[in-house]
């Protein structure tokens, strides 16, 4: 895997002549227009990146975007991969070393998840201030020494740095936020009222089928994670859950989020 990982990195490389982004950006289904905030400079589809899975789920367009916001150098995913989608947690989270070695110093995250806090309303932005893992550890297997430790210590996995500016951000900007324990879950399906019962009896606040893997691999790393779940739909009402609505959801509530990712990352 670690020879993979190199020839992917050494390839993107060689397309974006060594452009050296600080900032990774994975976005997640009804955010991939956030891509519109970027200079664009380069973008490659993942299918023509050796090694890189290609996603399948509709809402996620599968290109590497390369460019500037506020000046800082970006690569931001326009899709990302699911363990549900049949790929290895070593395959999901492929991307999340590939661009540490293309030189980013902090990974800010987006997903769309279901409210589990009963406070939450369709279209609120949470951050992420810990997380519950319920899908395979993707640090499971042989360790890859030269990213990290075998025994990760997770404390201040999202970097509690970056969410005091972003909450100073939020204040200045009029964006409502909330804050919570996002719980990381395999899919596909959504969740069943039993489980969201569960999931808030144990500690959680928003559901959701991505992140925790790329989350634990990028503090394996010793990067620093920003990450913002968009509320689109509620667990416990009932309401059934629905993948176009999802993404709908997530369009709406996609510029403010656009907005708290472009201030953070001009104030990083």
């Amino acid at each position: 895997m670690l020879n993979e990982i190199k020839k992917s990195a050494a390839y993107i490389a060689a397309q974006t002549e060594d452009f050296r982004p600080e900032v990774g950006i994975i976005l997640s289904t009804g955010l991939g227009d956030f891509a519109d905030h970027i200079e664009v400079k380069y973008s490659l589809e993942y299918k023509d990146i050796p090694g890189f899975p290609v996603s399948t789920v509709e809402g996620h367009k599968g290109r590497l975007i390369f460019g500037h916001i506020e000046g800082r150098r970006v690569v931001a995913m326009q899709g990302r991969f699911h363990y549900y989608e049949g790929y290895t947690m070593q395959q999901v989270t492929f991307p999340v070393r590939v661009m540490k070695l293309l030189g980013i110093e902090f990974l800010f995250v987006s997903n769309a998840s279901g409210g589990i806090n009963p406070t939450f309303r369709v279209g609120d932005l949470m951050i992420i201030n810990d997380h519950i893992n319920l899908m395979p550890n993707p640090l499971i297997g042989r360790n890859m020494d030269e990213f990290g430790p075998r025994f990760q210590d997770m404390h201040n996995c999202y970097d509690s740095a970056l969410i005091a500016k972003a909450t100073s951000i939020a204040d200045e900007e009029c964006i409502k936020l909330q804050y919570g324990v996002y719980v990381g879950t395999t899919g596909p399906t959504f969740e069943t009222q039993a489980e969201y019962r569960y999931f808030k009896a144990i500690g959680g606040d928003a559901a959701g089928m991505s992140t925790v893997p790329e989350v634990i691999v990028a503090r394996h790393m010793s990067i620093p994670v920003f990450a913002v779940s968009v509320i689109t739909n509620c667990g416990l009402s009932d309401q059934i859950g629905d993948h176009e609505d999802v993404q709908a959801q997530g369009r709406k509530a996609g510029e403010k989020m656009a907005k708290l990712f472009v201030k953070l990352i001009k104030n990083l």
